[in-house]
């Protein structure tokens, strides 16, 4: 706690009331001894496959909802993409390429990318999270064993959450989505 925090108790910060201990091991650990932890499940466009195949994941999805016995949080977040390296690679595949109709093809992608840098363009991923509160390690590690398993019965692939993916859902709950890079939340 810095000193101007100590001296002056008419200003409220984050941390003050956020009940956030540590971020360690894909976990937040929480004052309260709880440990919140979780998933973080791949996007898959489900709209593109048959209906039957549609029907199948939503059906296989419901009872997985309905078979998990403990609170849990779905959580959707933006996470903005740098897209600078992917039109460096581009860059150097368009130099690199002698051919006139892959170079034609390659600046195409080129400029639909710069279009994409404007300041009317927010370019992000959308991530999606199943979070949930414990005390206990073991059970811990058993629910994610049982959310990860019956996320891959759905034909959805997920692993646990890391220290960044945990830093990056806090940040956008507490700065309403908006990116910042001042450090309003420390850990």
């Amino acid at each position: 706690m810095s000193m101007e925090k100590t001296e002056n108790n008419n200003y409220k910060y984050c941390e003050d009331w956020l009940p956030v201990k540590n971020i360690a091991n894909g976990m937040i650990q929480l004052e309260d001894g709880n440990f919140v932890c979780g998933v973080k499940v791949e996007p898959k466009n489900i709209f593109i496959l048959d209906t039957g195949s549609q029907n199948n994941i939503i059906t296989q999805l419901r009872n997985l909802y309905n078979a998990i016995d403990f609170e849990f949080w779905l959580t959707i977040a933006d996470r903005p993409v740098d897209i600078n390296a992917y039109l460096a690679q581009l860059q150097i595949l368009y130099q690199k390429t002698n051919s006139n109709i892959t170079r034609k093809l390659i600046m195409q992608d080129i400029n639909k990318a710069n279009s994409f840098m404007g300041a009317e363009y927010n370019i992000v991923d959308t991530e999606y999270f199943i979070l949930f509160k414990e005390k206990r390690i073991d059970i811990i590690q058993k629910r994610l064993r049982t959310l990860i398993t019956g996320l891959a019965n759905c034909g959805l692939n997920s692993m646990q959450v890391s220290n960044t993916d945990l830093r990056m859902i806090l940040d956008n709950f507490l700065n309403g989505g908006v990116a910042t890079n001042f450090g309003t939340v420390m850990f």
